[in-house]
């Protein structure tokens, strides 16, 4: 597997508004200890894309992981949006849709296109579901019936909008930056490694804190003391942070860290259930083997 030098780990969020404190980027270059882009800064989804064009434009060597899924269950039915005309047959042709739906809605939120008929149908959203939300946990992408059947993470599903847990809303916005993004930085696993220059992968980043032996549900860190331990068990050199510390920094940097050491194995490159139509259709989340 081609070496990288630099990994960076994006915490995101499908908050309404215009800056979000659910965000934080983190970046670990050589051997150095991962370190916050912008420290106590309040990041705007628009300035984030603003940065990744930045190293796209630079070519940087660098491997970033992002924390908000690529696309929606496909492969259980055929179709991210069974009955629904206009379902995409893919992830990019999926973005492209966001993006014409929510297109009109600021700081990159996704509620055009949770507004629409079609699209509400398949999702739960607060005080209802729509008719199309499957009971139960709702609809699972491949990557997630795994990983939960071999108890490596225990993802909810995207098509819910209710809860602490969810992921749905911050994966819509996501989407509106990956739309952006599809000519600039390639994404795994859909397109192929680059020989240089940036690449983009999902993350889930408590796969992070079990490799740095934090138990599962507990995975939050909120004090500098306990993320350099963490740290410490990735074979990584202490940030060096003293007190209370956001459980979002906390993920960038760990997880930048955990990017680090993970990327040079093959086994995170070539999962067995992976095929190339779900690379196509749904994505897979890096780390899940």
């Amino acid at each position: 597997m081609r070496p990288f030098t630099h990994f960076a780990a994006l915490d995101w969020s499908g908050a309404r508004g215009p800056r979000q404190r659910g965000i934080a980027l983190a970046v670990a270059s050589g051997s150095a200890a991962p370190a916050l882009v912008r420290p106590g800064h309040i990041w705007s989804r628009a300035e984030i894309l603003d940065w990744l064009e930045g190293v796209a434009a630079a070519g940087e060597n660098m491997l970033i992981g992002f924390d908000f899924s690529a696309a929606f269950a496909f492969a259980d039915h055929g179709a991210y949006f069974p009955g629904w005309a206009d379902s995409p047959a893919d992830m990019r042709e999926l973005w492209a849709l966001v993006e014409h739906l929510a297109g009109g809605d600021p700081h990159y939120e996704a509620g055009g296109f949770l507004a629409h008929p079609e699209a509400r149908r398949h999702f739960r959203h607060r005080g209802e579901a729509g008719n199309l939300f499957e009971a139960g946990a709702g609809r699972l992408r491949v990557v997630e019936r795994h990983q939960r059947a071999t108890k490596q993470a225990a993802s909810v599903s995207n098509f819910n909008l209710v809860g602490a847990a969810q992921v749905g809303k911050a994966s819509l916005s996501g989407m509106r930056l990956l739309h952006r993004l599809s000519t600039r930085i390639p994404l795994w696993p859909g397109d192929p490694v680059p020989a240089a220059g940036p690449m983009l992968v999902e993350i889930y980043t408590s796969l992070a804190a079990r490799a740095a032996g934090l138990p599962p549900g507990r995975s939050k860190i909120r004090d500098g003391a306990a993320l350099d331990t963490a740290l410490a068990a990735l074979g990584s050199p202490p940030c060096g942070l003293t007190g209370p510390v956001s459980d979002h920094a906390s993920d960038a940097l760990l997880t930048a860290a955990w990017l680090r050491v993970i990327a040079g194995d093959a086994a995170p490159w070539s999962p067995s259930p992976l095929t190339g139509r779900l690379a196509r259709t749904e994505g897979w989340t890096f780390g899940i083997i």
